[in-house]
């Protein structure tokens, strides 16, 4: 369609960025601000609030290439709201454009997680302390499961999506390794295609070749490769400096090497990610506690920003109780930071890179049918990991069984928590029910912790 069609009927034809749709670099900084300031609440809320404010508000994306742009990055490791984001700001404005929105997206939670993890170890063990976490991860539970059904409604758009996303749900429960899952979703997908079964990708592929390509777009294997080059240099500088200077055995070489493995280990966006880093941290490396972990969720879910900032917290925990000869709490700030460096850099480093190449293959039922099977299976992850919380949240004592080489968790039912199941069912009834925001609900769920601890009615 010719660029010359007038604004409305142009942006719904072809969802193009044009120059005169996507405003200022101003503009995006404003944008993507209010994006991150607003995005508490998990992947799910933050996905529907780029949504209406990237497609339904500003126009800068069509409907069809901001689906067809979330598949692609929850294929990717790492996680899928930051990359997401970086997707559409590099659609918009290019590379700089990309850089904002990144940047902007995971700031404003990094400082606020950073607040947050030197109060747990100033005040965790405290009264004060646990009595806002006994009502806080309750709620934090509601708004997990209201995350599930929010992104459900979404994605799952057959049912075999819905078998993918229960076929996923079952693997990762049973702790078969990532990859495995999300490539054996990705295998599902392929095969209905090319088995010609009913799917809305093929509809979603025709739609999308009459949609006109941003100028900057096109692919060109020589800028990818200074694009790779550069991006790799950014990524393992800190990882290379700090095993020349204290050697591969030292804490925060350490933490380097696991927080990027764990950047590029897990597909599946952020509910695969955080369940691999707890199996690094807490299974693997035994750096912290399940109960930390726990809090490290709870306060993920309660800054603005992806719900990846864990890793700046479970950075911080490894670094404050091995500081070495640093002092804990610099130590701690070093290595929060560190994971956050090793966590979300790689995300510039993919979309950069790949993106050019995978809009040029948007028009392919092919693609779009594997990427909505691991979108799906996405879907399945973010169940296990609310349900690794859940149990860990109503039961104080969870034993675990192998069996043929597989294991899954399993709740000591005498251990239940009365008063974690009462609050997790008011709050699910003021999230789901009423429409409550994650904010009020996790303030009103702080608010009774304490009253509940402070007049002994709950421990």
């Amino acid at each position: 369609m010719d660029a010359r069609v007038r604004g409305g009927d142009r942006r719904s034809a072809i969802g193009s960025i044009e120059a005169a749709d996507r405003g200022s670099l101003g503009d995006a900084l404003r944008l993507w601000a209010h994006i991150s300031a607003a995005g508490v609440g998990g992947p799910a809320l933050q996905i529907a609030t780029m949504h209406r404010l990237l497609v339904e508000g500003k126009r800068w994306i069509s409907h069809q290439r901001f689906y067809h742009a979330l598949s692609y990055c929850i294929a990717l490791p790492g996680p899928e709201t930051q990359q997401l984001a970086v997707y559409v700001g590099w659609l918009a404005h290019r590379t700089i454009g990309g850089v904002i929105a990144g940047a902007l997206f995971i700031v404003p939670g990094a400082i606020c997680m950073m607040a947050l993890s030197i109060a747990y170890v100033n005040g965790a063990d405290s009264q004060i302390g646990q009595a806002v976490f006994l009502g806080v991860k309750p709620a934090i539970l509601a708004v997990m499961t209201d995350a599930i059904v929010r992104f459900g409604r979404t994605v799952l758009l057959s049912k075999l999506m819905i078998a993918v996303a229960a076929l996923t749900f079952v693997a990762a429960f049973l702790k078969l390794p990532f990859p495995v899952i999300v490539l054996g979703a990705a295998c599902i997908g392929a095969a209905a295609e090319l088995a010609d079964l009913p799917s809305a990708m093929r509809e979603l592929a025709a739609e999308q070749q009459q949609q006109k390509l941003p100028e900057h777009t096109p692919r060109s294997l020589a800028r990818s490769i200074r694009s790779l080059a550069m991006w790799l240099a950014v990524w393992l500088a800190p990882l290379i400096g700090l095993a020349a200077i204290f050697g591969v055995d030292n804490i925060f070489t350490q933490i380097a090497l696991v927080f990027g493995k764990v950047a590029v280990m897990t597909v599946g966006g952020d509910g695969a990610v955080l369940s691999y880093a707890a199996q690094q941290v807490v299974e693997a490396h035994h750096w912290v506690s399940p109960a930390d972990m726990q809090a490290g969720i709870a306060m993920g879910e309660m800054v603005p920003g992806t719900i990846m900032i864990v890793t700046q917290f479970l950075g911080f925990i490894t670094a404050f109780r091995d500081p070495g000869t640093w002092p804990p709490l610099v130590a701690g700030v070093f290595g929060g930071l560190l994971a956050t460096w090793m966590t979300f850099t790689p995300c510039f480093l993919f979309i950069m890179v790949a993106a050019p190449f995978i809009e040029g293959l948007r028009s392919s039922a092919l693609l779009n049918s594997t990427l909505h099977s691991v979108t799906a299976a996405a879907v399945g992850m973010l169940v296990n990991l609310t349900v690794w919380f859940g149990i860990r949240t109503m039961f104080h004592h969870i034993g675990q069984i192998h069996y043929a080489g597989l294991a899954f968790d399993v709740p000591d039912l005498a251990s239940l928590e009365p008063w974690a199941l009462v609050l997790f069912i008011a709050a699910a009834f003021a999230v789901l029910r009423f429409k409550f925001s994650a904010v009020v609900t996790l303030i009103a769920s702080s608010v009774i912790g304490i009253a509940l601890l402070a007049a002994g009615i709950a421990k």
